[in-house]
């Protein structure tokens, strides 16, 4: 029997996606099947340069097309589209150059939401994707500090457009750069929603598939301006295990969801300490809050990251960890986190349910 197209594709719908639970052919995946002789190439376009599962689908359909008779070799191209989710229910105006929008916030301070999000962005923008980091902590703005941009740093622009500094593939928005270093922001709300607006709209963005939004900690007037201003895709939960930063936590997810915006997930930070000297393991905030709160709400456990003194002085120095130190165990499980951020929203861009919203009591 000749080797056609259509016996490749059948072979390969043997091979199904952990986590839309489709053949990667009714999926659409299998592109650009050529068969020359006993050699057979195509590519697997997945939804997410970031994809925890790349490699496992990848062998599997090499296996899979190699069992077929007559076959010599199979070579197999990973691409990826990331795809936008829509939330045409949300009735705001998608952003220019954007696909997806997410929030990283924190029910309090100090749980290390900024160095979250900065290595979140980071590590989307190894694993391939096009990334952006909107800073919208407008009293605290420091995430050209742990960007590594220099002091006094200024944003150009482009006729009616502000073009955004760039960093480790980052594409960068920040109030720090439009104040002077030890300037404090002093606004009210409606000064705090304009100045979202012109982030959001004034900006040229460009071919982003994630837009990560630091936003400030607590639940105040930039949450509720992000929800009256664009389509959120979802949003990222930091805490600590300490019980005060879960119960704060808490809060924090129940706002997202009255603001109709889901919740992607939780990240336990700071979840416990190594000695680097004698090895020991010590749970200096306690240990398995965010994991706990992230079952009782519903909502899925992106991970748990160490607490580490690299993870300090990377941020300081402008060097996040998983670029300074890409095999530390926190740098490991803070990209493990963002591919557990970006398998959430491709689930979500063929199921919006797929993200739990569990309505609030």
């Amino acid at each position: 029997m000749a080797l056609t197209e259509s016996l490749v594709l059948e072979a390969l719908r043997v091979v199904q996606d952990p986590d839309l639970h489709r053949d990667i052919v009714t999926l659409g995946f299998v592109k650009n099947v050529t068969i020359n002789g006993g050699h057979v190439a195509f590519a697997v376009e997945l939804t997410t340069p970031a994809c925890p599962v790349k490699d496992l689908l990848r062998d599997q359909a090499q296996a899979a097309v190699s069992a077929l008779p007559g076959v010599d070799s199979v070579a197999v191209e990973m691409t990826a589209q990331v795809r936008p989710v829509g939330r045409p229910e949300a009735g705001r105006a998608p952003i220019d150059g954007v696909k997806n929008i997410i929030a990283v916030g924190a029910g309090k301070g100090g749980v290390g939401k900024t160095t979250v999000s900065v290595n979140l962005a980071v590590a989307l923008a190894k694993a391939g994707s096009r990334v952006a980091l909107l800073d919208g902590d407008m009293y605290g703005p420091n995430v050209p500090i742990m960007m590594g941009f220099e002091s006094g740093r200024r944003l150009e622009q482009d006729g009616q457009k502000i073009l955004p500094a760039e960093a480790y593939g980052v594409q960068v928005v920040s109030m720090g750069f439009l104040t002077a270093d030890d300037a404090p922001v002093i606004w009210r709300g409606p000064m705090l929603h304009g100045a979202i607006q012109q982030f959001f709209r004034d900006v040229k963005w460009t071919d982003v598939d994630y837009l990560i939004v630091d936003m400030p900690p607590g639940t105040g007037d930039v949450a509720l301006s992000l929800s009256q201003t664009v389509p959120v895709t979802g949003a990222v939960v930091v805490t600590t295990p300490q019980t005060v930063s879960v119960a704060d936590t808490r809060r924090a997810v129940k706002m997202y969801q009255k603001l109709n915006i889901p919740v992607i997930g939780v990240i336990e930070n700071m979840s416990y300490f190594v000695c680097g000297t004698c090895g020991t393991e010590s749970d200096v905030f306690g240990k398995g809050g965010g994991e706990a709160l992230a079952l009782e709400l519903g909502v899925p456990f992106l991970g748990a990251i160490p607490l580490s003194e690299p993870v300090r002085s990377g941020g300081d120095a402008g060097t996040p960890i998983v670029l300074s130190s890409p095999d530390s165990p926190a740098s490991t499980a803070l990209a493990k986190a963002a591919a557990s951020v970006a398998q959430q929203v491709s689930i979500a861009s063929y199921a919006r349910k797929a993200i739990p919203l569990k309505p609030v009591n």
